[in-house]
């Protein structure tokens, strides 16, 4: 399941949401990404995220159908935030869920590699000198490489 919403989210209640009567499920993993207060030694104010609705869903529903496919999942869940959002702010909520321990973490780990590299949001990160649109860190690119 893909969401894309400016809304929060409470990631205990979507934990129990996906896996609620599934006692197929043996293992869950979940990774919550938050807004940091510095970037590349500068303070971050705030983050804005935008997107193109419609391309966003199906990016993201695309990374989502690979991750099932490479691994045994009972169910997955993506919401990703967009608009303006503080440091603190929870950004990022992937939840995989499988019959074993192993698939849960390394799909929740790809994805979210994948979501940091592959999606299509653009991020502007407000410092005290003004606004910059970033892109993804190389370290992240570094990363996606090992699910190639």
């Amino acid at each position: 399941m893909i969401r894309v919403q400016r809304e929060d989210f409470d990631p205990g209640a979507e934990m129990s949401a996906l896996t609620r009567g599934r006692h197929d499920v043996g293992g869950v993993a979940c990774f919550v990404g938050l807004v940091r207060d510095m970037a590349d030694d500068k303070p971050i104010r705030s983050m804005t995220l935008e997107h193109y609705p419609g391309m966003t869903e199906k990016k993201l529903a695309e990374i989502e159908a690979e991750a099932h496919r490479r691994w045994p999942l009972q169910g997955s869940l993506v919401i990703h935030r967009y608009g303006r959002l503080e440091p603190g702010d929870r950004i990022v909520l992937v939840i995989t869920a499988a019959a074993h321990r192993q698939a849960a973490l390394e799909s929740c780990q790809f994805l979210i590699d994948w979501l940091k590299t592959d999606a299509p949001f653009w991020k502007l990160e407000e410092t005290p000198e003004g606004g910059e649109w970033v892109s993804a860190r190389d370290s992240d690119e570094s990363a996606k490489k090992r699910w190639r």
